[in-house]
């Protein structure tokens, strides 16, 4: 690429519309057939605002789609215990086909044990550890919704992964190690890294496929990208800023996520889309 050249951004936002387009199609399919309304239950601890205004950009989202939204709200006070029988009885409520815990949920509660009170038939999200070991095995389940997002980017671009050098700088598990068991299955030679990782800038300077994930601001630095390499952004960081610098890998990179506008909206969209396949499975299941 010529220094005077600027990667191609990789639109979040259009591919997003289409699937969510291509989502309320289905859905009013489905309920044509079934009779029955895909719904999402939405699960919030507290009053956060950030996470109170994501959960409100998700209903709209889902009235978009055709798929209904119930709306659970817990006080920043509720235990463990509490939010586990929440999220237990949502499991086995038949009215609900998929469940979204909104996180972070508060130091006080033990995430994981909430992530795994979900039915996996309802983990629309794909955080439990039965959704990741069944993406991991390619066996039928949900993906984690930003790595599924990051997926369709890639194929909508037409990226080739086969043989690929993909580094994945984060290892959440929600984000990071989803992220680069997808990458794997499609072929891809694919190196963890982390914020502590020693030589960060060497194994970045070496990827074909850079996905930051690790919510730094800036960590990747614009001239560690190889020449012509598609550049992933999953951070999202106070003030708009992603986990790369945005400006600087761009003028080397071929592809790359802008943030916001990029991975975001892909989140979202994989969401609803998980939501009715979650509905089709269960409701179509008993025709």
């Amino acid at each position: 690429m010529s220094p005077t050249q600027t990667a191609q951004l990789m639109d979040g936002t259009g591919l997003a519309k289409r699937v969510v387009e291509e989502t309320a199609t289905r859905a009013a399919e489905l309920t044509r057939r079934t009779g029955t309304t895909p719904c999402l239950a939405t699960v919030l601890v507290g009053e956060d605002p950030a996470s109170v205004t994501y959960v409100r950009m998700k209903q709209a989202r889902s009235a978009k789609a055709g798929i209904l939204s119930r709306r659970v709200v817990l006080p920043a006070t509720t235990t463990t215990a509490e939010l586990v029988d929440t999220l237990t009885a949502l499991s086995h409520d038949p009215q609900v086909h998929g469940i979204l815990l909104q996180h972070p949920v508060g130091p006080h509660i033990d995430e994981r044990a909430a992530f795994e009170a979900i039915a996996p038939e309802k983990d629309v999200d794909g955080v439990t550890m039965h959704s990741f070991g069944a993406m991991s095995f390619g066996l039928p389940g949900f993906a984690s919704c930003t790595p599924g997002g990051i997926m369709r980017l890639l194929d909508e671009y037409n990226v080739e992964l086969v043989g690929k050098r993909a580094v994945v700088v984060g290892r959440s598990a929600i984000l990071g190690k989803p992220a680069g068991m997808l990458l794997l299955a499609k072929d891809a030679t694919v190196t963890y890294c982390h914020s502590r990782t020693a030589g960060l800038s060497a194994i970045v300077a070496e990827a074909d496929i850079v996905v930051a994930a690790v919510g730094r601001p800036r960590l990747i630095r614009g001239e560690d990208i190889k020449p012509g390499a598609v550049v992933i952004d999953a951070g999202y960081n106070p003030g708009n800023v992603g986990d790369v610098d945005f400006d600087a890998a761009r003028t080397r990179a071929r592809l790359i996520t802008p943030v916001p506008g990029g991975v975001g909206p892909m989140t979202i969209a994989v969401l609803l889309a998980q939501t009715v396949d979650a509905a089709a499975r269960q409701l179509e299941s008993h025709l």
